[in-house]
């Protein structure tokens, strides 16, 4: 399938944008699902919330029930959350603590291993079936990086390092200044969760490029002046936006409530940077705390965004801690840019857009994003000069 797509060259003024059917065909959806979702890594938690042998998550990646659990060694396993005899939900709350993962509707036991150890009734062929690799739980592949839970559907996944890491490196050109706000010693104070009547794309676009910020943002442009001229931090390598004068913390009322995290060096205070990890996270880094977002794709036009903020947990644990000063600022753009992503959603049909629309030059980075999802999707863009 070749897509026909005409832009200015390189060394002109504008590129085009991806075909609107790529925004609502159900068909790209399952493509999309198929080749993206399916063989990347997502996130779907935070190793601390499963320290504890028999502490576990139950989610839902793609179409699979995925369960994640703390073994009785402390090694922290994924798998399918399907019982292997009929296939019933085994763990239906999205966390808890077990000594033995037990079927609700015929008792079928399995070890915090994986490894089924109890069929009742089955006399005749019990020792068939218990301890048999055959019939323990499906295992998926789990990483654990910077603290973040990471899993990936397929058989054989690009490690974790060649897929994120790279990214890591792609966006700051080294390491160490991720790893310096240490998110595996941090832990979610707040939680919120938004339905978008939006394609997933529309939503990693949006947030790559800040040639909206000006027209939509006043809070954010009045925290990171620098916005206003419409080019974001994702726009070199390294970028970070610095505080506006009058602003000592990245909140709402931009007053400085909370020390810098640990690790952080003097030239990281105030000072924004945002990434994108593809396909579904958005990582923003703050002197005081980390927000990320995870997109979960429902439909081509339907999606859901997770927005996490996280602290320090010796902060989570004075008395007087209130993240709301920080919450309500990205809260404010996240509403901000979920609406703007639905006013796109809404022309995606258009005739208009049939053949897509325009990338001015401080917004080109984006088509790195779109030759990511076509060429994972076997399709490809043909370009030609105007």
């Amino acid at each position: 399938m070749v897509m026909e797509h005409n832009i200015i060259n390189d060394k002109g003024r504008i590129k085009s944008t991806l075909k609107g059917e790529l925004y609502t065909s159900p068909t790209i959806f399952k493509l999309e699902k198929e080749n993206i979702i399916s063989k990347s890594w997502i996130l779907v938690g935070f190793a601390y919330e499963v320290e504890k042998p028999g502490q576990y998550i139950a989610t839902k990646v793609e179409n699979e029930n995925v369960l994640i659990v703390r073994g009785k060694d402390s090694v922290l396993r994924a798998f399918l959350n399907a019982c292997r005899h009929r296939g019933a939900k085994l763990c239906s709350d999205s966390s808890g603590k077990t000594g033995a993962i037990r079927c609700p509707y015929h008792s079928w036991t399995y070890s915090l291993d994986g490894s089924l150890i109890g069929v009742p009734n089955t006399s005749h062929c019990r020792e068939e079936l218990v301890n048999n690799e055959n019939y323990g739980l499906e295992s998926v592949h789990l990483e654990v990086w910077h603290g973040m839970i990471w899993v990936n559907l397929s058989e054989n996944p690009e490690s974790i390092e060649k897929s994120l890491d790279a990214q890591i490196l792609e966006r700051f050109g080294e390491l160490d200044t991720f790893s310096r706000y240490q998110i595996h010693n941090l832990q979610v104070a707040h939680r919120k969760d938004y339905e978008v009547e939006a394609n997933w794309k529309l939503i990693v676009e949006n947030f790559q490029e800040c040639y909206h910020c000006s027209s939509i943002h006043p809070e954010l442009t009045a925290a990171l002046p620098e916005f206003r001229s419409g080019v974001g931090t994702q726009n070199s390598v390294g970028g970070g936006a610095k505080f506006d004068d009058n602003v000592n913390a990245f909140s709402i009322n931009g007053k400085d409530s909370r020390p810098m995290l640990k690790g952080l060096l003097p030239e990281d205070d105030r000072t924004y940077f945002g990434m994108t990890i593809l396909p579904l996270v958005f990582i923003n880094l703050t002197p005081d705390h980390v927000i990320i977002h995870r997109i979960i794709p429902i439909s081509a036009e339907k999606s859901k965004v997770i927005c996490e903020w996280l602290f320090d947990p010796e902060e989570i644990a004075k008395p007087d801690f209130d993240p709301k000063d920080a919450v309500e600022l990205f809260h404010r753009v996240n509403l901000q840019d979920f609406e703007a992503c639905e006013w796109c959603q809404e022309n995606m049909g258009s005739k208009a857009y049939k053949d897509g629309g325009i990338l001015v030059p401080i917004e080109q980075h984006v088509s790195h994003f779109y030759d990511y999802v076509l060429e994972a999707i076997g399709m490809k863009m043909e370009m030609s000069n105007k």
